[in-house]
């Protein structure tokens, strides 16, 4: 291509599209055939019979050239040059060709933070979830990739409180990392993809799914730990002590400056006097609910504080084989015997205890009896012999690879966060959904 600029130059680009039999060269002649400076520009203009090139081009024959087009459009200025039509936009997502999508990979990300922009600009960020959805499930290998259209989809997904459209996603763990598929792809992303998808299942009150999301977040290995990382160990905490009334160890991996830090925040002493001081837990969460709400973790304290009656309930059957309604309405700080009898009832529906209530009001506790099938057992120990193949090859394929290798050489670390990426020095993410999410 020449560096000629104007109308005319568009139309010479969209023949070349169409007629082009050579994506890699196709591809380049976008790459370096256009002045950086003029590209966009150029590739935001509409033809010289004033007709939109999206309308000449097919969706998925000419998935490369739509996708330059399309990037630039959403990327651009939509005071002077109008944004592409939002029908053409979500059925390019649905319908484009990944293969030729790969091949510019720098583009892809343009686009999805195009789709999110241009659905701001409409007032209506969800209108951007179905589009983003697609790009999501369609442009990596398969789903255990991750890219970086996989936060920006979850970052819209939480921001707009539609967190079971992202399940489909958060189902399928990360277990490759392919830079190829996403060059720019940053440490940060994967922080804000583990953290984002935690608060997604966190408000869905999917405990257990929130705590592994939040844990990997916080304990992705870095040279410093990264903000998102101490917010993510904040509502971790949190999650913890909702789910099972006290907290757990977390590996040996894990940067020990974040525990050092947190045993500086309220959470600490939430977590010490957690399950059965509820006076101290209640006197915490009057002196520090202002910072626990602008943390936007107020719901989550909520529900920790409402479930305390629950664990310490809980404790008791390990040491008592019989107590009477009123003991333990006095034990965890419940006046009345209905509510008591209806706590217990909830607790046995949901297998956190095994008891019987007499009519006389007597609870007597026993031991619970055994949840698993054979078949059960059977089929978690294949998942996990899966799981460790997975793992060993994946171990394999980083330690053969050129970039770690030098990393290693360097001690440095390939995925450690950049300087200024260093502890709360990046607070976005965290603050972007509404408190009531957890409520």
């Amino acid at each position: 291509m020449s560096s000629s600029s104007g109308p005319i130059y568009i139309d010479h680009v969209i023949n070349q599209i169409i007629t082009s039999n050579n994506l890699a060269a196709l591809n380049h002649t976008f790459k370096a055939g256009i002045a950086r400076e003029a590209r966009e520009q150029l590739l935001s203009s509409f033809l010289s019979t004033g007709q939109d090139p999206l309308a000449v081009l097919d969706l998925r024959t000419h998935t490369l050239g739509v996708l330059y087009i399309m990037s630039a459009r959403l990327s651009s200025s939509f005071g002077s040059v109008p944004p592409p039509p939002w029908q053409i936009v979500d059925e390019f997502c649905r319908r484009f060709d990944p293969d030729q999508a790969r091949l510019a990979p720098d583009r892809i990300t343009k686009l999805a933070k195009g789709i999110h922009r241009l659905a701001s600009h409409h007032g209506n960020t969800s209108l951007a979830i179905p589009s983003l959805y697609s790009l999501t499930v369609r442009y990596p290998y398969d789903p255990s990739y991750l890219t970086t259209v996989h936060p920006i989809f979850l970052l819209t997904c939480v921001s707009t409180s539609n967190f079971t459209t992202a399940l489909p996603i958060l189902e399928h763990p990360i277990t490759n990392i392919e830079l190829s598929l996403s060059p720019d792809m940053t440490y940060n992303d994967n922080l804000t993809y583990h953290y984002t998808g935690g608060i997604a299942l966190a408000a869905l009150k999917r405990w257990k799914e929130a705590e592994e999301y939040f844990e990997i977040c916080v304990t992705s290995p870095g040279t410093y730990p990264a903000a998102l990382q101490m917010e993510a160990l904040k509502k971790l905490r949190l999650v913890q002590l909702i789910s099972t009334g006290k907290v757990s160890n977390l590996p040996k991996y894990t940067h020990p400056l974040l525990f050092r830090l947190f045993k500086a925040t309220p959470y600490a002493n939430f977590v010490n006097a957690y399950p059965q001081n509820s006076q101290q837990l209640r006197e915490i969460y009057e002196k520090e609910r202002g910072t626990f709400s602008q943390e936007k973790n107020l719901g989550l304290i909520q529900q920790a504080i409402n479930r305390a009656p629950r664990w310490v309930l809980k404790k008791l059957t390990a040491t008592y084989v019989t107590l009477h309604l009123s003991e333990i309405g006095r034990q965890v700080k419940i006046e009345s015997e209905d509510e008591v009898r209806a706590l217990l009832l909830s607790m046995i529906e949901s297998n956190d205890i095994s008891a019987e209530i007499s009519a006389t009001g007597t609870v007597t506790f026993s031991d619970p009896p055994p949840q698993f099938t054979k078949q059960q057992v059977d089929r978690v120990l294949r998942d996990v012999q899966s799981q460790t193949g997975l793992l060993v090859q994946l171990e394999l394929e980083v330690g053969k690879s050129k970039e770690f290798l030098s990393k290693v050489v360097k001690t440095t670390d390939a995925w450690a966060p950049a300087q200024d990426e260093e502890l709360f020095a990046n607070m976005g993410p965290q603050h972007m959904w509404d408190e009531n999410v957890y409520t």
